[in-house]
């Protein structure tokens, strides 16, 4: 899964795509949101997770590679994900995407911008409590057990840990759109699409 792309200067003129990560913690809303801007600005939605879900599904070599090393409860390389986003992104033929989830941390990060060539335009981070984003997950998930309230917080521990450090790296560039998430969607909206009006210049 070599580089597809000869994007010379990251962000520059050469670079084919208008991508955006989408990042905030389990239950911010973020997948919502992205719907929203599928219907409002023709975005391609991109999930890191789906993709590897389908290459599992698919049979192949590779697919059942990954299979196993997740069953082995190994981190799949990042090169991979990126690969496969990379093939998304070429096979849709379209120039602007909402990638989802990703970068999960600084590692991911750094080999999008180096196996690419390509750094986003603008990061739509969806900031929201734990205390909200429980109360949405244990919502969806009713009559659950207790444990899942353990799986929750591990979650957003690791979020934290590791995600967190990917959106300051862009904040210091000035590309980060901070979304206060803890709102009614449609408000939460108005915001998100005049962020991304004016930062994907469309």
């Amino acid at each position: 899964m070599g580089n597809c792309f000869s994007a010379k200067a990251a962000d520059g003129p050469s670079q084919p795509y208008a991508i955006c990560f989408v990042l905030g913690g389990p239950g911010s809303g973020k997948g919502t949101q992205s719907a929203r801007l599928v219907e409002a600005f023709g975005a391609v939605h991109l999930s890191a997770g789906d993709l590897l879900r389908a290459h599992i599904k698919s049979g192949t070599a590779d697919g059942n590679m990954v299979a196993e090393m997740i069953k082995q409860g190994q981190i799949v390389p990042s090169e991979i994900t990126v690969g496969l986003l990379e093939e998304a992104m070429k096979a849709s033929g379209e120039r602007m995407f909402l990638i989802d989830g990703f970068p999960r941390n600084d590692e991911n990060r750094e080999r999008f911008e180096s196996q690419t060539g390509m750094t986003p335009k603008m990061v739509l981070f969806f900031d929201c409590s734990e205390e909200v984003m429980t109360s949405r997950l244990m919502g969806r998930n009713e009559g659950r057990t207790d444990d899942n309230i353990e799986t929750i917080k591990k979650r957003f521990k690791v979020f934290k840990e590791d995600s967190m450090p990917v959106v300051a790296w862009y904040e210091r560039q000035g590309k980060v759109a901070r979304i206060s998430a803890a709102r009614s969607p449609d408000e939460v909206f108005g915001d998100v699409k005049a962020a991304f009006k004016k930062m994907m210049g469309v």
